[in-house]
């Protein structure tokens, strides 16, 4: 079978990043429903995708600007195909899909067809990927611009960009055009830029091919600068992130040595390639991994911004370096057992995809999120009767009556004062205390949608502590139920 495999290879190149592409997409396909569950960040997208452009654009000017190009995107994709859980995370898929054939190209390209092969099949399988492969928000989609820029960049410096400028120039437009729009769609993606860099000293670029790429990385940020400037006055949406942590940094730093380790690999077992011997898999895939990470610890220490899904990227570095050792492999063996070389890389990575299948059945399962917002939205739909009363503590659980409307239909927001779309906000404003307190009072029967005991935090909204002080004391729990992260309580009025 093995045998077969490298002659298909050596016959039909194309393969190298084709069967990639489909294995990723395979991989993503599988439970992308996630037993129809949707989670708070993915509930984001569907609520704010459902809006207008208009009330979109009204929402950014005062939260998630940082989001603003993903949020039009996904409102066009709703419009043409519904929403939904496909419709909210196959651009994901895809996006994976494009930079596993991108990181699939690049190691062929630098370290040949079996470290091509190689890290495009592990991109879909590190856990990081998997996570992020069927998630409603855009790191899948900057790791698929990602690979395309970095794919653009291999090609410009390997000899193809030696060529007179008005032959290049339309690569750089759509190197720079692909940089610019994934800072668009969050901007420390531009940690590429610095990434990049560093692949051009190690390299030993040529004046020809770093002149064009400053012109094309500067127009980038020159692009993005309004967006980043303009994002940094809503900064309080991050202020929850904790501050960097050695411990925080064991992942990574096992990401770097195992990285570090396929450089090492690519160095010892370098093929012949006819590329500039300083382009290789190591001086493009070790940077693409080190620096995104480091610089973003960096910028943590600063403000804390440390989440490994902003520089979700850096994981097609993590691919190549992969590849190239499983290449470098594969040529070691080939004098002395040329049956058994061929068979290293589909036997290496069907090993760990079995090592890693409980990752993979976790990520695809609705535990494997903080909470499912459809999931007690069925729950309130079985316990609701018309004329009830809603609350929701803390304020920003209403997500989940913004993504099923149905399911509260009948129910009075008593605490609303002005809703999500009117207000410009992901939440929408409440009453002060004193009117909730009041309305709360002329209720029979109220439902409360919250989070679970297990997740919930004391409150610090002064309205939400007027909701529980009337509802500790007018009123009786008939009903409580928890399900997938959240929690749904009925009270009756005593009496």
């Amino acid at each position: 079978m093995t045998s077969h495999i490298s002659a298909g290879i050596r016959r039909q190149p194309s393969l190298v990043w084709l069967v990639p592409v489909l294995w990723t997409l395979a991989l993503g396909l599988w439970g992308l429903s996630r037993q129809n569950s949707v989670w708070r960040d993915e509930a984001a997208t569907w609520q704010v995708a459902e809006r207008t452009p208009g009330e979109i654009w009204h929402l950014l000017g005062n939260v998630d600007a940082v989001h603003g190009l993903y949020y039009l995107l996904m409102h066009a994709l709703f419009e043409v195909f519904g929403a939904g859980t496909t419709t909210l995370r196959l651009p994901s898929v895809l996006a994976v899909a494009v930079a596993a054939g991108c990181v699939a190209l690049i190691g062929s390209r630098l370290a040949g067809p079996w470290a091509g092969l190689g890290g495009g099949l592990a991109l879909g399988l590190l856990p990081a990927v998997q996570f992020q492969l069927q998630e409603g928000r855009s790191y899948a989609l900057i790791a698929g611009g990602a690979g395309l820029s970095t794919l653009l960049l291999v090609s410009l410096i390997a000899g193809t960009g030696a060529g007179p400028a008005r032959r290049t120039w339309p690569r750089w437009t759509a190197y720079g055009a692909l940089v610019l729009v994934c800072a668009l769609l969050n901007w420390f993606s531009l940690l590429i830029l610095p990434a990049h860099a560093v692949t051009l000293w190690w390299a030993r670029a040529r004046r020809g091919v770093v002149t064009p790429w400053l012109l094309a990385s500067a127009a980038a940020l020159a692009g993005a600068l309004p967006l980043i400037l303009f994002s940094r006055t809503q900064s309080g949406q991050v202020s929850w992130i904790p501050a960097l942590t050695w411990h925080m940094m064991i992942g990574p730093g096992v990401l770097l040595a195992v990285g570090a380790l396929g450089a090492w690999a690519d160095r010892v077992g370098r093929p012949r390639t006819g590329v500039p011997t300083r382009l290789t898999a190591a001086s493009v895939g070790l940077p693409l991994l080190s620096v995104p990470l480091l610089g973003l610890a960096a910028a943590s220490l600063i403000q804390p911004l440390f989440l490994d899904r902003y520089v979700l990227f850096s994981m097609l570095g993590l691919a190549l370096l992969i590849g190239a050792a499983l290449g470098a492999a594969v040529r070691a063996l080939a004098p002395r057992y040329p049956k058994a070389s061929g068979a290293l890389v589909p036997v290496v990575v069907a090993v760990s995809g079995v090592a890693l299948l409980p990752v993979a059945l976790a990520d695809r399962s609705p535990a494997s999120r903080v909470d499912d917002v459809l999931a007690v939205a069925g729950e309130v739909s079985l316990l609701k009767r018309d004329g009830d009363a809603v609350l929701f503590v803390p304020a920003a659980r209403r997500d989940t009556a913004l993504v099923s409307p149905g399911a509260f239909a009948g129910l009075k927001d008593i605490a609303l004062s002005r809703g999500p779309a009117e207000s410009g906000t992901l939440k929408g404003e409440e009453a002060d205390p004193a009117r909730i307190s009041a309305a709360l009072r002329e209720q029979r029967r109220v439902l409360l949608v919250t989070d679970s005991r297990k997740a919930a935090k004391p409150s610090g909204s002064a309205a939400d502590r007027a909701k529980a002080a009337v509802l500790r004391a007018e009123f009786t729990v008939v009903e409580d139920r928890e399900v997938r992260g959240r929690r749904v309580t009925v009270y009756e009025r005593r009496g």
